[in-house]
């Protein structure tokens, strides 16, 4: 045992600042393996619009309503007859006879963490004065339950967390927080999870390839004699385990995905910087076995000048999406796959006296594609100012419902909570009878 010391394989692989919490690429697949593995090639990619998108500047525009509620763009038409989208959003329109619009969202919390914590995880709990998670996200759920859909890989992925909600494990523990990328312009709040990214599983302190390979030989020769003293059997598999960690370090599918370089300059034109780039590596993951990809696509709570921002992020946020979306159904992926984009609520119909909307949960419009559901079709409506749903209201827990059946999973599936009681996933919630 004495041998072992100084010679562990966090000097080899490492997974941007995971090892501070104990977690190394190792130990998360150690993790990983001790739970069932699903043959059920369902994933999930989350665009969260962290802050609350506006409903009445995207899917659910009013262009008969007085001005100071219609807002400052024209509507658009689209490929689905009769849901016309913001004249900014050409990418989606082109893509929406395979997507549904759930107009009718709505629920009463207007604090920015609380709904989003709520959304996020399926139950309340935290707040804007109290912001310690309680409940573990749906991602973490899923890594959980399900795992990767590709031995070897990770199960979540999260780029750019924003700030508020949650998208870690909570008393899952830390192995079911996610791989965290990209850029964290607004700290770190959501639980305030390791962070990593694709230079996370390069080779460390100078090693190439052989020589990490030199070093794991003679680190399986020093395991030969732990074992003999072993007699309780506590490291038995550690070495599939370590090897599949290494597999990602030289020659994973995961490692390789974090490669935008290998994509066809095409590709990555039509995807554009920024967030089509995180778009395209969110594709690339699904593609390498991650179940579960979380991406936040900017600050979405404007109070004002929302015409100037909206001229800047929904424009990219367009590209991105709507690129993905077709990408996903060229590439016969899409019916595996979950595209679902979202803010924790909408925006005030009345647009403010500093040209902007504030929190507004009572209405919001969500996107849907793919992930086995039926689409081409816009699910319930919201009165003549887009203040409330008229027909069809949907709830945080049917959002949160039609994210599990997609992944296989149901809302009365059963974990053991940290208290060592069954709970289900949700408290209640079903999927729209009308995506079934």
């Amino acid at each position: 045992m004495q041998l072992c010391r100084g010679l562990t394989r966090r000097q080899m692989i490492q997974i941007g600042s995971l090892a501070p919490f104990g977690l190394s690429l190792a130990s998360q697949l150690r993790a990983e393996q001790s739970r069932p593995r699903a043959a059920s090639p369902k994933s999930v990619i989350l665009i969260w619009q962290h802050g609350g998108p506006s409903q009445l500047d995207t899917f659910d525009m009013k262009p008969l309503a007085p001005s100071e509620y219609r807002g400052p763009f024209q509507q658009m038409d689209s490929s689905l007859p009769g849901l016309p989208v913001c004249e900014l959003m050409p990418e989606h329109a082109k893509v929406m006879d395979q997507c549904s619009v759930i107009r009718s969202f709505s629920h009463g919390n207007g604090d920015h963490w609380a709904a989003a914590h709520w959304m996020l995880t399926g139950r309340t709990g935290a707040n804007g004065s109290d912001r310690v998670p309680r409940q573990p996200s749906m991602g973490a759920m899923a890594s959980k339950l399900l795992g990767p859909t590709q031995p070897g890989s990770l199960a979540s992925v999260n780029m750019n967390d924003g700030g508020f909600g949650f998208h870690g494990g909570a008393w899952l523990g830390v192995a079911h927080n996610p791989f965290r990328t990209g850029e964290f312009s607004y700290g770190n709040e959501a639980g305030r999870l390791p962070t990593g990214d694709a230079k996370s599983f390069s080779l460390v302190d100078g090693l190439s390839s052989q020589r990490l390979l030199d070093r794991v030989a003679l680190q399986r020769g020093l395991d030969k004699l732990r074992y003999q003293v072993d007699t309780a059997g506590m490291f038995a598999n550690m070495d599939e385990v370590e090897s599949q960690a290494v597999d990602i370090l030289l020659t994973g599918r995961t490692r390789d995905a974090f490669n935008l370089d290998q994509e066809p300059q095409s590709v990555r034109d039509a995807y554009g910087p920024g967030w089509g780039e995180q778009a395209l590596l969110a594709r690339r993951l699904i593609e390498a076995g991650v179940r579960f990809v979380s991406l936040n696509t900017g600050y979405w709570d404007d109070h004002g000048s929302i015409e100037r921002a909206l001229r800047d992020k929904l424009v990219r946020h367009d590209r991105a999406v709507g690129t993905l979306i077709r990408d996903l159904s060229e590439r016969g992926m899409l019916d595996d796959v979950l595209v679902i984009t979202a803010g924790e609520f909408g925006r005030t119909p009345r647009i403010n006296d500093n040209a902007g909307r504030d929190h507004w949960p009572q209405a919001q419009s969500i996107l849907l594609a793919g992930g086995g559901y039926r689409h081409g079709q816009v699910i319930g409506s919201t009165s003549d100012k887009a203040e409330y749903p008229t027909s069809r209201p949907v709830g945080v827990e049917d959002f949160c419902a039609i994210v599990y059946h997609a992944l296989g999973l149901r809302a009365d599936d059963t974990v053991i909570d940290h208290t060592g009681r069954p709970m289900h996933l949700l408290p209640s919630g079903e999927v729209p009878r009308e995506l079934l």
